[in-house]
C-alpha cells in the first residue's frame, strides 16, 4: 500500500479515506507517464513527497465545513486533490492556466466522484472570484506571490515552501506564522519544509 506513510502520520483517517488515496496516487502514476506533472525521478516517491506534504497543512490548521479554498497553480492537484480527498465538506477550487495539466486532475475528479473540486483553466489576472483560503506550493518569492493573490482571498494564505526565507518575510506588511513540518513529520524530505500561515487584515 502506498498510503502506508500517510497512514503512519494519520492514523485517524477511515479505510476509506485512505483506499481514496491509494486510488489517486496509482492514477496520478499512471497519468505522469502521458502528462509529466511529476518529474520522473520523485514519482516512487509520490505519497510522501507530493500526498503527505499536502496532507501536512493538516496537522496545523482545521479547516470549518463549507469553505471555499482555492488552489493557485494546482498543475497536478497539489495540495489541493489530496485534501478535498480527506475533507469532503469542503469546496475546493483548482486553477492552473496550463490546462495539459488539469487534465490529471479532471481524471482524478470523475474516477474518486469528487463533487468538491472545481477546476479552474485560467490565469489567475483572469479570475475575478474571492475565497476563503488560498493554498500554495512555492510558486515564487512570497512578496511576490501575495501581489499576485491579494484579490482573491478574504483571510488567510497556507503557502507550502522549503529552505530559508527569513529575508522575503521582512518586505510582507501582514501578520504571519510558519510552521515546521518537521515537528509533527519526522521523515528526512519534511527538515526544511515549512508552511507559512499569512492572515489577510
Amino acid at each position: 500500500m502506498k498510503t502506508q506513510i500517510i497512514k503512519k502520520y494519520f492514523p485517524e483517517f477511515e479505510t476509506e479515506t485512505l483506499e481514496k488515496l491509494e486510488v489517486a496516487i496509482n492514477l496520478h502514476i499512471e497519468w505522469n507517464q502521458k502528462i509529466n506533472v511529476i518529474s520522473r525521478k520523485d514519482i516512487e516517491n509520490i505519497a510522501c513527497h507530493h500526498y503527505l506534504h499536502s496532507l501536512s497543512i493538516l496537522k496545523f490548521v482545521n479547516f470549518q465545513n463549507g469553505i471555499e479554498i482555492l488552489d493557485v497553480g494546482t498543475g497536478g492537484g497539489f495540495p489541493g486533490i489530496p485534501l478535498a480527498i480527506v475533507l469532503p465538506k469542503v469546496e475546493f477550487f483548482l486553477i492552473d492556466s496550463v490546462k495539459k495539466k488539469l487534465k490529471v486532475v479532471e481524471a482524478i475528479k470523475e474516477n474518486l466522484g469528487l463533487k468538491n473540486v472545481h477546476i479552474i483553466g485560467k490565469r489567475l489576472e483572469d479570475y475575478p472570484n474571492k475565497h476563503d483560503i488560498l493554498t500554495a506550493r512555492a510558486v515564487t518569492s512570497l512578496p511576490k506571490f501575495y501581489e499576485l493573490v491579494k484579490n482573491n482571498v478574504k483571510n488567510q494564505i497556507l503557502y507550502i515552501k522549503g529552505g530559508d526565507f527569513a529575508t522575503e518575510l521582512k518586505e510582507l506588511s501582514l501578520p504571519y506564522e510558519i510552521y515546521e513540518i518537521a515537528k509533527k513529520i519526522s521523515e528526512p524530505f519534511f527538515e526544511t519544509k515549512k508552511i507559512v500561515s499569512l492572515r489577510i487584515v
